[in-house]
């Protein structure tokens, strides 16, 4: 996860401020890598950068067999920075240009542009789509790709853009929810509440939450949402945490006690400080916050509330990756978990992106790197069809194993990270498999 580290500089700032859901931009928190040619029954396919190798005995469905791989990129407008580095990814997947040349068309980063740039591309014989980058210019391409019978990998992490036909290749919120969520469940942490900005990226991961926690058979987790600023992160806290039925009380008669202004009400107020305020009424609470100023709050309103550790555990989204290190210097964030790709995966990627242009891939890049490379591999194995494409076993990328469903919904097999003094580890490795026989 390279930028989620700290490691890939250039657009890292960037790309943390487009990690919302929005119709303009939904970009994956920290991308998905491109898988390797082997889909053998059971067995995931791992994409490499210049994949090419057959999947065999798989084949047919809906889809084109055959054309050139349609690479829809902003390669002007103001996401041309990032257009820029997809296109550079992109090109490490397909360096020979192979039996699937690369048609890489300019979407402008708009709606608009991207019809335009995927009509041109049908229009000549392309067989796959690959992008677009944001949630806007998915729903704008996808009717059209439908029409014409070609699959697309897009680039957003907006999940409402799935369909058959369409997969949402970033890694949304509810893949990083599910996982970290069965994890804690699994370490008896089962009555959950969540801390979440009131923004379409908080309410996102609260329609993870209670999905989850449904599907878990948990009790229903208590939400509360904030906006920015002191006063609204301090009521949410307060009001979440329950400290006015808890602990209140006690603190009231220990300013009674030394009220008094006696040597016995001062005994007294000795005696109740050492009295242990009841734990919250939950066991784990789900931070969404992603800013670290807010954070910075956080860490200071939830021991003050009497909300940590060890009676609760701190859980995050996957941008958490970016700022782990960061986070760490709060004490009370050592600890918190979080679901987000192994960096592990993505190290040959890297490397050869570093070598190809100089400079280290922001993490967008491997969701490109992926897509293309996962397009060649279908092509090698009988086409662009949804049978390869959503061979259950799925396929080993960048950013770990993924598996794309032929209802167009993505699994994604994340690590759960810890965060830790120096750096985070992980304290649950990505699975092998995820769909089981």
């Amino acid at each position: 996860m390279k930028d989620c580290f700290g490691h890939r500089p250039g657009l890292r700032s960037y790309l943390r401020s487009y990690l919302i859901l929005s119709s303009t931009l939904a970009l994956a928190g920290c991308a998905g890598q491109v898988l390797s040619p082997s889909l053998n029954p059971g067995v995931p396919q791992t994409l490499t950068p210049s994949a090419s190798q057959a999947v065999p005995g798989v084949s047919g469905g809906y889809g084109k067999t055959s054309g050139n791989i349609l690479v829809l990129l902003p390669l002007t407008g103001p996401l041309a920075p990032v257009g820029q580095a997809l296109q550079n990814a992109a090109k490490l997947a397909a360096p020979d240009g192979g039996a699937q040349p690369l048609d890489i068309r300019d979407t402008g980063g708009n709606p608009a542009g991207a019809a335009a740039a995927a009509q041109a591309g049908i229009a000549a014989g392309d067989g796959i789509i690959v992008g677009p980058l944001t949630s806007a210019e998915t729903q704008a391409v996808a009717p059209l790709a439908k029409a014409a019978g070609v699959n697309m990998l897009a680039f957003t992490n907006d999940a409402a853009v799935a369909q058959p036909g369409v997969w949402p290749l970033g890694i949304t919120p509810a893949q990083s929810v599910q996982r970290v969520l069965q994890v804690a469940a699994d370490a008896g942490r089962t009555q959950l509440a969540a801390l979440l900005p009131d923004n379409v990226f908080g309410h996102h991961l609260g329609d993870a939450i209670l999905a989850e926690t449904q599907t878990l058979s948990e009790p229903a987790p208590q939400i509360a949402f904030y906006t920015p600023g002191f006063s609204s992160v301090n009521q949410a806290v307060d009001q979440i945490s329950d400290f006015g039925t808890r602990g209140q009380g006690l603190m009231d008669q220990i300013k009674a006690a030394r009220a008094l202004g006696t040597p016995a009400g001062r005994a007294k107020a000795r005696d109740l400080q050492h009295q242990q305020i009841p734990p919250p009424s939950f066991n784990a609470l789900f931070i969404g916050e992603t800013d670290e100023n807010t954070l910075a709050e956080l860490a200071n309103f939830l021991p003050y509330y009497d909300v940590s550790a060890p009676q609760v555990q701190f859980l995050g989204p996957a941008p958490w990756a970016n700022i782990a290190t960061d986070m760490a210097h709060q004490s009370v964030f050592v600890g918190a978990m979080y679901a987000a790709p192994d960096p592990a995966a993505a190290q040959a990627f890297d490397a050869k992106y570093q070598t190809a242009y100089g400079s280290a891939p922001p993490s967008i890049a491997d969701v490109a790197f992926d897509a293309v490379a996962l397009a060649r591999v279908a092509a090698a194995s009988g086409g662009y069809t949804s049978n390869v494409l959503a061979a259950p076993a799925g396929f080993t990328g960048t950013d770990g194993l993924v598996v794309l469903n032929p209802d167009g919904s993505v699994k994604r097999g994340l690590a759960v990270f810890s965060i830790e003094p120096g750096a985070p580890t992980i304290s649950s490795p990505a699975p092998a498999t995820l769909n089981q026989p």
